[in-house]
């Protein structure tokens, strides 16, 4: 008689401890999101990037450091995004005349462009990924899930 247990036929099944943890299930749901932002929205542009790009738009001729808290980014992963996007040649980062530490962002043409094209898509996006509740439901999913960011940002930064 062996002392192993029988190996199942059937793929092992996350334990209900596990699948009862807020902090599982939100892992889920943002590796699925980032699968679906590929293939729906853009394979290049990452949602981080498209967040930047939006936010430059709105407040163009911020600083970094102020635009990556605006975005939910530390500041280093900012810098790593916006170099990136210059790359790119879809923002400049120009020094601030005040303070030559200080990054002020800009779209170029080709950033307007880029974020234009990923802005249809990703409304798109939402409306798939929102769909399983209906219009008069995705109003209080989409409350539900910003005052839970809301409430895990303030115990992640002591508040």
């Amino acid at each position: 008689m062996s002392d192993e247990t029988p190996v199942s036929e059937t793929a092992p099944q996350a334990p209900v401890a596990l699948t009862a943890a807020p902090g599982y299930q939100v892992r889920r749901l943002y590796q699925a999101y980032l699968a679906v932002w590929l293939r729906e929205v853009d394979p290049v542009l990452t949602g981080p990037q498209f967040a930047v790009l939006q936010t430059v738009q709105a407040y163009p001729g911020r600083d970094q450091s102020s635009l990556a808290s605006a975005v939910a980014l530390d500041t280093s992963t900012m810098a790593d995004v916006a170099r990136r996007l210059e790359r790119r040649q879809l923002i400049t980062r120009r020094t601030a005349a005040d303070d030559g530490r200080r990054k002020l962002l800009y779209l170029t043409e080709e950033g307007e462009k880029v974020l234009s094209e990923a802005e249809h898509r990703t409304r798109a996006l939402d409306e798939l990924l929102l769909e399983p509740f209906g219009s008069a439901g995705r109003e209080t999913v989409l409350h539900m899930i910003t005052s839970l960011a809301d409430h895990w940002v303030g115990l992640a930064s002591g508040s």
